[in-house]
């Protein structure tokens, strides 16, 4: 589903993401339903989202835009992987951004740091975060092409 055709059918019940991610991931489509995580220079709850969310989840990680380190590497990328979840959309940064690109598995971040993050289990998941003009709840749908980043409380698909 184009996230443009998305937004022509569905108008204002559908709100778009206003940062301009980059795609790392070996997939640029991808859609699923959010759960969310909302750390800072932390990516322990990261680990923890990723090794519980449901098969086709997006897990969808506010690290309030830093990029003093990265939340997502290629051994928490492969997890994700080997668990079908759809995506991960970071709010920061990742690393390994060549082995991710490999990789069968949409990942949106704000850029790349080679630094690792803390480890200390500090944060929130299943919370509401808000960046990118966006509420992001856990349980809304998340759909991802090349054009953008689109919300709904609503599944958009069958």
């Amino acid at each position: 589903m184009k996230t443009a055709d998305l937004c022509d059918q569905y108008g204002e019940s559908v709100r778009v993401c206003s940062l301009s991610f980059r795609n790392y991931g070996g997939k640029a489509t991808f859609y699923g339903r959010i759960t969310t995580v909302d750390v800072c220079d932390d990516n322990v709850l990261v680990r923890e989202a990723l090794e519980t969310a449901p098969a086709g989840s997006v897990v969808v990680v506010d690290g309030k835009g830093s990029n003093k380190c990265a939340l997502v590497g290629d051994r928490l990328a492969q997890i994700a992987c080997d668990r079908q979840l759809a995506g991960i959309i970071v709010h920061g940064c990742i690393r390994d951004s060549k082995e991710i690109g490999n990789m069968p598995i949409g990942v949106l971040a704000l850029g790349t740091c080679p630094r690792k993050s803390k480890k200390e289990g500090k944060g929130m998941r299943d919370t509401i975060v808000h960046f990118g003009d966006i509420e992001w709840k856990p349980g809304a749908y998340v759909y991802v092409d090349e054009d953008g980043v689109v919300v709904s409380d609503e599944p958009l698909h069958e």
